[in-house]
């Protein structure tokens, strides 16, 4: 039997580990920029090895976003804990609004600016967003009591993730989240009225 103390012990001992990596690689990439920094320099910075760099994170532009966890739960909570009575595009389009507010702000905004000057971060971001659309089909499929996610729940998610990629790089974000859903919904409010017209006959 595994001590239950040991283990949380390892378990904080790998959260610190981690958040010091995280500290060193933002303080130098704010200093020098991403593409000016190494591995072993982040690491020597975090005083670890490079290989514990890359065993809590697989590549480099991974550092940059160490609350991607964080905001694949909030992501998938817009949706499955909204109040009863919201849309799921409400949902949506709220959280993106918030999400994006908070990236304009405080220390998320240094970030944000390390990625508009970086190209490989702004490609790392895109591929990641999408990353969580296999989670919000399964939400929206468990919500509406199918065993499969359709064709049409498939898409809607990866339009609606598409709709705040365009819309975090936009002067006026709101107007382009509402374009986005206004088109979106046109499509998607036909295929809500059929599955309900077809699940009470």
């Amino acid at each position: 039997m595994v001590d239950g103390t040991a283990v949380g012990r390892r378990e904080r001992k790998k959260a610190a580990t981690r958040a010091a990596i995280l500290d060193a690689a933002m303080a130098l990439f704010l200093e020098r920029g991403f593409d000016g920094v190494s591995v072993r320099e982040i690491a020597d910075k975090a005083d670890v090895s490079p290989k514990t760099v890359f065993t809590h994170f697989p590549q480099k532009e991974a550092l940059v976003f160490g609350d991607e966890d964080e905001r694949h739960e909030r992501l998938v909570a817009a949706v499955s804990g909204r109040a009863p009575g919201t849309t799921i595009s409400d949902a949506l389009k709220a959280h993106y609004l918030s999400e994006i507010a908070a990236m304009r702000s405080g220390p998320q905004r240094q970030i944000l600016t390390l990625m508009e000057e970086t190209p490989a971060l702004i490609d790392y971001a895109e591929k990641m967003w999408f990353r969580h659309e296999d989670a919000l089909v399964a939400a929206i499929t468990k919500e509406f009591g199918y065993t499969e996610p359709t064709d049409e729940i498939r898409f809607y998610v990866r339009f609606a993730l598409q709709i705040q990629l365009s819309a975090t790089h936009e002067a006026n974000p709101e107007s382009t989240i509402d374009a986005g859903f206004r088109l979106l919904d046109e499509g998607w409010a036909r295929y809500q009225e059929a599955r309900d017209q077809s699940a009470s006959g």
